[in-house]
């Protein structure tokens, strides 16, 4: 999707307003402005607008979340306090409206979750991409942001030759630090650093972790479950997380054993616990009911019933459906000695202990923590330090989970953001 539009070389470019990033919050300010008025230009660092958007909706878009608000505010953590106001304004509803306007319906899954009708984002983002350019946007791809010159002008890399801009206010909206390829590659994090604006570091968040183990044992999972189980899910199992300063997690579903360890939706959900955790300790250990569908006494009632001749593998799998790749975890976990104590096994089926070291890279992550702190802005989402120079989306210092938590809040910050700039500039 190439919407650019040449420019001589090295010229200076000049319009009202400026948006740097052409994901989903840099587009929602773009559309907002424009429709206010003004000249709107956004620029792209690569060939196409909105490749995370894309990528993301491959599997099916999740647009936002049906749950009631006094739940959906809960899951920005730290930062829901800043992002309730934002989120009261324009939020789940006020984006299935939007969707509606561009000629498309939605429906709320058995999960909550909510998708377009046809589960596919190319055509909703074509829809809006059409409507922009009808309201005047102009498109700039292959437009690399390199910060500010010293007369403080911004500055684009192009394919063979830079421009400056001359504006009357900037938008940030540069994403996070995670898949690097399609544009957010936390390049912009000195610039604004060096400026004096208030960062908080970027960190991997919806990420994997790599397990590791406290027996001497290297860390990974070892090579024998690595090869058999690696790309293999966990499903229907449930998750136990606490702490000693209070944090805890609970929550049934499903995720992926990793050559070196665990990634997928569970594992998501708590992965900022337990990064956090492994900042502070080096490490954290959360445990793994295999059969949260059963009780303590029935499991160890049907662990301790008479096996005859049958192998253990053949009694777990016949008497408690345990095989594949949950009896492979409890044999990695409790090797030969620990599997032939019954009562310790029954104990270990309802909370397999497993223990993670690192997570992932942050390239890997689905999306990130840290970036430009709240406080670093005043009520209209300017850089105090930065007067006409306002940020939007993911590069702000939040995070939440997968399940239309993200695209929620980077929309909802870019109209804020828009409306930011409207005040700043003394229009309505």
């Amino acid at each position: 999707m190439n919407v650019s539009e040449p420019v001589a070389a090295d010229e200076v470019l000049s319009c009202d307003v400026a948006v740097v990033g052409a994901g989903p919050a840099g587009l929602m300010v773009a559309e907002q402005l424009a429709q206010s008025g003004l000249s709107v230009h956004v620029f792209e660092a690569k060939a196409s607008v909105a490749r995370k958007f894309l990528l993301a909706g491959k599997g099916g878009l999740n647009l936002t979340h049906s749950e009631d608000f006094a739940s959906f505010v809960t899951r920005y953590g730290e930062r829901a306090a800043q992002l309730q106001p934002l989120l009261t304004r324009w939020g789940s509803d006020a984006l299935r409206e939007w969707v509606k306007a561009l000629g498309f319906d939605t429906f709320v899954g058995t999960s909550g979750r909510v998708f377009p009708t046809d589960m596919k984002a190319a055509p909703l983002l074509r829809g809006w991409l059409s409507r922009l350019k009808g309201q005047g946007v102009v498109f700039h791809t292959r437009h690399r942001w390199l910060g500010w010159d010293e007369d403080k002008l911004p500055v684009f890399q192009r394919e063979q030759s830079q421009c400056k801009l001359q504006c009357k206010a900037l938008v940030l909206a540069t994403g996070g630090g995670s898949w690097a390829r399609l544009g957010s590659d936390g390049a912009w994090f000195p610039w604004l650093q060096e400026r004096g604006v208030d960062m908080a570091p970027l960190r991997p968040s919806n990420c994997g972790f790599d397990v590791g183990w406290h027996d001497g044992r290297a860390p990974g999972w070892s090579e024998v479950f690595g090869q058999r189980f690696a790309g293999q899910p966990f499903k229907s199992v449930a998750l136990h997380y606490a702490d000693e300063s209070g944090a805890s997690f609970a929550r049934q579903g499903e995720f992926v054993a990793t050559q070196s360890g665990v990634e997928g939706s569970l594992i998501y959900a708590v992965s900022s616990l337990l990064r956090e955790r492994i900042a502070k300790a080096g490490s954290a250990q959360f445990q793994l009911d295999l059969l949260p569908q059963w009780t303590q006494e029935r499991v160890e009632q049907e662990v301790l019933r008479p096996r005859g001749s049958r192998s253990l593998s053949s009694h777990l799998k016949g008497r408690l459906g345990l095989d594949g790749i949950k009896s492979g975890l409890l044999y990695e976990v409790l090797g030969k000695d620990g599997m032939a104590d019954a009562k310790l096994l029954a104990r270990t089926i309802k909370a397999v202990p497993v223990t993670v070291m690192a997570p992932r890279p942050m390239d890997e992550a689905i999306s990130t923590a840290g970036g430009v702190r709240f406080e670093a802005l005043d009520a209209n989402s300017m850089c105090t330090a930065l007067p006409g120079v306002f940020c939007a989306g993911e590069m702000l210092d939040w995070e939440a989970p997968t399940g239309g938590y993200l695209l929620t809040a980077c929309m909802s910050s870019g109209v804020h953001a828009a409306q930011g700039v409207l005040n700043y500039l003394g229009r309505k």
